[in-house]
């Protein structure tokens, strides 16, 4: 009888130390959600910074700017949305028919279905992922936007526009540096004189264009 008690002890014991598995989250996907996120804002800023400069290169009047800035923002978010809806849709469709084909290739297994249902659980949704693209680079293309819209001496708008775009490019660039795992120093540097270099050709351009005649 000892000895059947003490078995049973150890049993229960070794129950009781038994690590539960716990499914892990995968903060690798969050991080690149993230990254992605970063990296759609950023494309928002340039490219409205960068039509806000060339527009105000030849243009003094704030409502030709503004209105110029609104209809790139509209138009680059539904680019970037209908970009990524197509891309992440056949990223979808060649994962899903490699999943077909290792099925096909494997003798069944009980779980085998509901292995392949986790899978496609955790396949990236097209329509999220457009979503959050047009809505990220919307964010990045509202800032310049808004600070063009209520200054009303050209001169005092076109600076306003450059160190908003400048502090935003920053911002960006360190937060992206941090996702990435990158040095937050270069990275941010390179951001921001790579949105200085388009502001810069998109102005020179656009008023050489204009002084022409064009």
């Amino acid at each position: 009888m000892a000895l059947s008690i003490h078995v049973n002890g150890g049993t229960e014991q070794k129950q009781f130390q038994e690590p539960v598995e716990n499914p892990e989250f995968d903060y690798s996907q969050r991080g690149q959600w993230l990254r992605a996120a970063v990296l759609g804002a950023n494309d928002g800023l340039v490219s409205v910074s960068s039509l806000l400069m060339g527009v105000g290169s030849v243009k003094q009047d704030v409502k030709a700017m503004v209105l110029a800035g609104f209809a790139g923002l509209v138009a680059g978010a539904c680019s970037m949305a209908i970009g990524e809806f197509v891309s992440v849709y056949t990223q979808r469709d060649v994962e899903m028919a490699q999943m077909k084909r290792d099925g096909e290739k494997r003798s069944p297994v009980v779980d085998g279905n509901d292995r392949r249902m986790e899978k496609k659980e955790r396949l990236p949704s097209p329509g999220l992922a457009a979503g959050a693209s047009a809505l990220a680079f919307s964010v990045g293309a509202v800032l310049p936007l808004l600070a063009a819209a209520f200054i009303r001496d050209h001169k005092v708008r076109m600076a306003v526009v450059v160190v908003v775009a400048s502090v935003a490019l920053m911002v960006f660039g360190v937060v992206g540096a941090l996702l990435g795992g990158a040095p937050v120093a270069k990275s941010g540097g390179r951001v921001l004189v790579g949105g200085w270099i388009a502001m810069g050709i998109t102005f020179g351009l656009t008023k050489l264009i204009g002084l022409n005649g064009m």
